[in-house]
């Protein structure tokens, strides 16, 4: 390990929950390592950008809203009948674009049978996730967008603590949309009205309202 990687990971044992620690001039080599040291952290969002590295420490209230979005997306695929494969926060990055990250959540759709049984994804020779999740409570995910623009990522929903917002990939960049790409019933407007239920009425009682809702789209 390095001095500076040392450096890095005292700064990381001591970051607040909700602050983002930002570094300038890491090598690919020194992303890498930071990485497997995280790996004692879990929990941190890392995100690298051209030598660029942000590391997030999530607070209660962004792992609240990750969670009651990904109880969401499973009754979604059950409602519906989808196969879905989840990743969670999984790192995925190619040194070809010099470009990492770490989602809130992750979903594979359209492409959940190509990554059944695969433990680590390689975006050299898998595709990226259908969907990325990013909560914005105490940072801004926005930077990360060229990221997965690079990746291919095809959808972004993103959440700021009152509204949710979906973006497609389209020419290289996200543009927002009205409904989902993988989940053609959902619509930014749902998923902020249950999301916004969940904190007045309980994660399970929005649960079950907005499989209610579901099926109320598929007859």
């Amino acid at each position: 390990m390095s001095t500076h990687t040392a450096d890095y990971l005292e700064a990381i044992e001591h970051l607040p929950e909700g602050a983002m620690l930002r570094l300038e001039h890491i090598t690919w080599n020194e992303y890498e390592q930071l990485l497997e040291e995280m790996a004692e952290h879990p929990g941190m969002r890392a995100s690298y950008d051209g030598g660029r590295v942000e590391i997030m420490s999530p607070t209660t209230e962004h792992e609240e809203y990750k969670d009651f979005i990904y109880s969401m997306v499973r009754d979604l695929s059950k409602e519906l009948k989808i196969k879905l494969e989840t990743r969670g926060s999984a790192t995925y990055k190619q040194k070809h674009f010099q470009k990492g990250a770490e989602p809130d959540c992750s979903f594979y759709v359209q492409n959940a049978r190509v990554i059944i049984g695969k433990r680590q994804i390689d975006l050299n020779v898998d595709p990226p996730p259908d969907v990325v999740v990013e909560i914005d409570i105490t940072s801004e995910s926005l930077g990360k967008f060229p990221i997965y623009a690079a990746f291919g990522v095809p959808e972004i929903w993103r959440y700021d603590g009152e509204h949710a917002q979906i973006y497609h990939l389209v020419n290289q960049s996200y543009v927002e949309a009205a409904r989902s790409l993988a989940f053609t019933c959902l619509t930014a407007k749902a998923l902020t009205d249950f999301i916004e239920q969940s904190k007045t009425e309980g994660q399970s009682a929005a649960l079950e309202a907005f499989s209610q809702w579901v099926r109320t789209q598929t007859r």
